[in-house]
């Protein structure tokens, strides 16, 4: 409680600060006014009483764990929910959000993290689609103001580009220049940096300030601290959808940011013991992998996957990480290459196109954590303790089902991995994403696999939770297992790995030394083609 009243007094004397400082304009861009609001009749409070300011010429970040309500705030400023109770101002004018034109109509744009686009359609055709102009559409006028707009913030963007052919960052440009074109000048990115390699989110950046020395309000959602550290000038922080805090960047440390959105002293360190054993696992040669429609998605990519190391792989959305994870499955048919699994007594097992079922029939114990968690990996309408059973559900020779293990088994992993729930006949899809992640993890875990493969398996995820993730994948780590570790945050992925292989529009770019490199080598990597043919890269 004293720590609480210490952080709001302390937002008290800096929204004093900020308001007879420096800043060109006293009124803030946007104030919200102890805002709440509650689903599901009230039985879930996403926001209680939340209080924020945001000037123009200032980017603010948002912090808070995983369903903390960042989200649901910016969602009501943005137009998409209404609170429930509370004011919010604009330019110190009170105002009435009911919808996102209304928000666009007071200048309020968010870029939300899963894109808005058509692919068939140019950047300007995606940019100017819903809009009303008098008079006849002029597609060379609409592109000019485009590029104008480009030129005036440092975008780097073709007109007349189809999406199809866009970058993961080109998209985001598109997204971000949409809003703008409606003239937004407060802005609301929701983690924008998620998919990017650092060269683009450098960009980015450069861009965000060029936005800030022009007045505009800006205000991030993002989980990465450092980028927070780099780009923010003042930090909100949330918790359980409560206001907790507000702290000049400047003058703030990752580990106090981390402290308050948790509520307690968490460590920042990520372990990476030494490797163990390093017997070769898994042997992936020449791999290639096309998707229904034809597309290479995977070109002759080679690499062993050693017992006791953190295979780290690296590369830009969509370069093939997904089809390779899903290949060793056997959830993903190959064109050719081989797959070869190493037994404890040193023999080999051909893997490509083996299902799920005949790799697990052969005795083989593979697990894998998927990318789509509530898709592919599990069941949302299900509870924990049915999700624990698919697993095991073919197991014994009864034609009854064994319901007393997974039930067991569910209550472990809520108890040793902290899982919040009501109870494990819980649906998934009521838990918060963290949580969601916990289930899954501690599941794939359990079947004491000798490979465990695991894809974006922080993303989206807050601290806590994440260092969760990352103390159970080492705990794997010192037992011997091979662990194949697809991340998109390449400050964690240098940390945790051991070795990192690289792909580059699906082939491999280089196998680097995690000890030994840097995130800016990484994403070099990732954008062109190095030591194709899976030399180590010293």
């Amino acid at each position: 409680m004293i720590g609480t009243f210490h952080y709001n007094l302390k937002h008290l004397l800096e929204l004093v600060n900020k308001e007879v400082s420096g800043l060109d304009q006293q009124v803030p861009a946007v104030a919200m006014r102890n805002i709440t609001k509650t689903f599901n009749s009230g039985a879930v409070v996403a926001n209680k009483d939340v209080s924020i300011n945001v000037f123009r010429g200032e980017i603010l970040a948002l912090l808070g764990e995983n369903g903390s309500g960042k989200t649901t705030l910016m969602n009501m400023l943005s137009g998409i929910y209404f609170p429930d109770d509370g004011q919010i101002f604009v330019d110190g004018k009170e105002v009435v959000i009911r919808s996102p034109k209304d928000a666009l109509d007071l200048g309020i744009g968010m870029i939300h993290q899963h894109f808005k686009l058509v692919d068939v359609l140019t950047a300007t055709e995606n940019i100017i689609l819903g809009l009303k102009e008098e008079g006849k559409l002029d597609l060379k006028k609409a592109a000019q103001r485009v590029k104008d707009i480009c030129d005036q913030y440092g975008f780097e963007l073709d007109p007349y580009q189809k999406v199809y052919n866009m970058s993961v960052s080109q998209k985001q440009t598109v997204e971000i220049i949409k809003v703008l074109y409606r003239k937004a000048d407060i802005l609301i990115l929701d983690e924008p940096t998620a998919v990017l390699t650092p060269q683009e989110t450098n960009s980015l950046f450069n861009v965000l300030r060029n936005m800030k020395a022009d007045g505009k309000a800006v205000i991030i959602i993002t989980h990465k601290l450092n980028e927070v550290k780099e780009i923010s000038d003042y930090v909100d922080v949330l918790r359980h959808g409560e206001f907790i805090g507000s702290l000049k960047t400047s003058e703030s440390t990752t580990q106090e940011m981390t402290n308050m959105m948790v509520g307690r002293q968490v460590s920042l360190n990520i372990d990476r013991p030494d490797p163990v054993g390093q017997d070769p696992r898994l042997k992936i040669k020449d791999l290639t992998v096309r998707s229904e429609d034809g597309v290479l998605k995977l070109d002759h990519v080679s690499f062993e996957a050693l017992g006791g190391e953190v295979l780290g792989i690296a590369g830009i959305s969509g370069s093939g990480q997904k089809e390779l994870l899903e290949a060793i499955a056997g959830l993903q048919v190959t064109e050719e290459g081989s797959i070869m699994y190493v037994n404890e007594d040193g023999a080999e097992e051909e893997l490509l196109n083996q299902d799920p079922n005949k790799i697990r029939r052969k005795g083989i114990t593979l697990s894998f954590v998927p990318e789509d968690r509530l898709g592919m990996g599990l069941v949302g309408n299900m509870d924990l303790a049915d999700n624990m059973m698919l697993r095991s559900f073919r197991a014994g020779k009864s034609p009854f089902t064994d319901r007393k293990a997974p039930r067991k088994l569910a209550e472990q992993v809520v108890d040793e991995l902290e899982v919040v729930t009501p109870g494990i006949s819980t649906a998934v899809r009521r838990l918060s994403g963290g949580n969601v992640q916990k289930v899954l993890v501690g599941r794939e875990i359990a079947e004491t696999p000798r490979v465990l493969m695991t894809a974006y398996a922080v993303r989206g995820l807050d601290i806590n939770s994440s260092y969760t993730i990352y103390n159970l994948i080492n705990e794997q780590k010192k037992k011997g297992v091979a662990v194949i570790y697809v991340g998109e945050d390449l400050d964690v992925l240098i940390e945790l790995a051991d070795r990192i292989v690289v792909l580059c529009d699906g082939k491999l770019s280089g196998i680097l030394d995690a000890r030994k490199t840097d995130k800016n080598e990484v994403g070099l990597y990732m954008t062109s083609l190095h030591g194709e043919g899976g030399e180590e890269n010293e």
